[in-house]
C-alpha cells in the first residue's frame, strides 16, 4: 500500500513457512526477503531501507533493480553504431549504475501480480542519461518454496546497451556478513584500474586471494593482501562465472542461523561487493547503522564497462531482439556449520 510519506507501492509475494518478499515499485527494490533459517528462525535475510525517502537519499542502491547499465562505464563514453555516446557522470568521472538518474530511482509500474509473484514495468525514454533508444524494461519476482526467482528482459526502439541486475545486500543472521562463509564458482575475474575500471585483460584467479573457488571466511577474504583488494578497500570485482546457462555462481552460508544461499544465473560475470563503502550514512530498517561488514552484494551481470572492450561479452541490444538475465536465490539448510 502506497504510505503518507512517499508515493511507492510495496507488493508482498510468497508466505511462510516458505520465503516472503516484499518488492518496492520504486526502484523495483527487494527491500524485505524473509526466510525460515537453518536454525528454525524466521530472519529478513536482506539489508534493507525503511522505504523511498531513505532509498532516495542513499546512494548504495539498497536491494534496487539497477540499469540501463549496471556497474561502470570508464568516462560515461562508448560507441553505438559508430556513434559515441556520452552518458552522466555520477562516480568520479564514470558512469555508475545507470547514471545520475538510473532504473533504481524510478517508480516502475505493476502490470501483474498473484500470491506468489509480481511484474514490475518501465519506460525509459530515448536519449535517458545519454543512452539511445526507448528501452521498455520488465522485472519479475516470483517465489517458490525456498527460492526467489527474477526475471528482467528488456526491448528497445534503437540500437543500445542493457545491462540489469539486482543490487541486495544479504546478511543470513543478522551479525553482519564478516563470519560468512563465501565461495564464488569462477576461475578468473576482471581487473580493475584504482577507479573501479577493467583493464581489459581477464586473469587467472589461481593463486591469488581473489581464488574464491574453496569456500572462505568473508572477513579474511576482504582484507587478504592483494593490490586489487586494497585499492577497493574490499572485494568489488566481476567474476567470469564458471560454465553457461543457468548455473550456481556462488554460494554464502552462515553457521550462526545454519542457512546458506545459492546465487544461481545464467549470465557470464558475478560482481562481489563487501559493502566497502558503506560508512554509516545509511540506517537499516533495523534501526542500524550500515557499516562495511554489515551486507555483501552478489550481483549477476555482463561485465563492467563491456561496451569499450570487445573482448567482453556485448551488451549491445538491437531492435526486435529482448534482453534477458535470469536470477534465483535459493535457501537451504547450511549443514557444514
Amino acid at each position: 500500500m502506497p504510505s503518507d510519506e512517499n508515493s511507492s507501492q510495496t507488493v508482498t509475494i510468497g508466505s511462510a513457512p516458505g520465503v516472503e518478499v516484499d518488492v518496492l515499485t520504486y526502484g523495483a527494490t527487494l527491500q524485505r526477503m524473509s526466510v525460515t533459517c537453518g536454525d528454525g528462525q524466521r530472519r529478513d535475510v536482506l539489508v534493507g531501507l525503511a522505504g523511498e525517502n531513505e532509498l532516495r537519499s542513499s546512494t548504495a542502491y539498497f536491494g534496487s533493480t539497477v540499469g540501463r547499465y549496471a556497474n561502470r562505464i570508464a568516462d560515461g563514453r562508448l560507441d553505438i553504431d559508430g556513434r559515441p555516446v556520452q552518458l552522466t557522470i555520477n562516480d568520479g568521472v564514470n558512469h555508475l549504475h545507470g547514471g545520475t538518474d538510473g532504473f533504481d530511482s524510478r517508480h516502475w509500474t505493476v502490470v501483474e501480480r498473484s500470491a506468489d509473484s509480481v511484474e514490475l514495468e518501465l519506460i525509459s525514454p530515448d536519449g535517458d542519461q545519454g543512452y539511445p533508444g526507448e528501452v521498455r524494461a520488465r522485472a519479475r519476482f516470483s517465489v517458490t518454496d525456498d527460492t526467489v526467482r527474477l526475471e528482467l528482459t528488456a526491448t528497445t526502439t534503437a540500437t543500445t546497451v542493457v545491462n540489469l541486475t539486482s543490487h541486495a545486500y544479504f546478511d543470513l543472521d543478522g551479525h553482519g556478513i564478516d563470519d560468512h562463509v563465501l565461495q564464488v564458482f569462477a576461475s578468473s575475474f576482471s581487473p580493475v584500474n584504482p577507479d573501479g575500471i577493467p583493464t581489459g585483460s581477464i586473469d587467472d584467479v589461481a593463486g591469488s586471494a581473489l581464488d574464491l573457488r574453496e569456500p572462505g571466511r568473508v572477513g579474511n577474504l576482504a582484507r587478504a593482501s592483494h593490490p586489487q583488494l586494497s585499492a577497493a578497500r574490499g572485494i568489488d570485482h566481476n567474476f567470469v562465472v564458471d560454465g553457461d546457462g543457468l548455473r550456481c555462481a556462488a554460494r554464502l552460508s552462515s553457521a550462526r542461523s545454519r542457512t546458506a544461499l545459492e546465487v544461481w544465473t545464467d549470465q557470464p560475470g558475478l560482481q562481489v561487493y563487501t559493502g566497502n563503502f558503506l560508512d554509516g550514512s545509511d540506517v537499516s530498517r533495523r534501526g542500524t547503522m550500515l557499516r562495511q561488514g554489515d551486507g555483501i552484494a552478489l550481483e549477476p551481470q555482463l561485465f563492467p564497462d563491456g561496451p569499450n572492450h570487445p573482448n567482453f561479452p556485448s551488451a549491445e541490444l538491437n531492435t526486435g531482439e529482448t534482453y534477458r538475465s535470469l536470477i534465483e536465490w535459493k535457501f537451504s539448510v547450511d549443514h557444514r556449520g
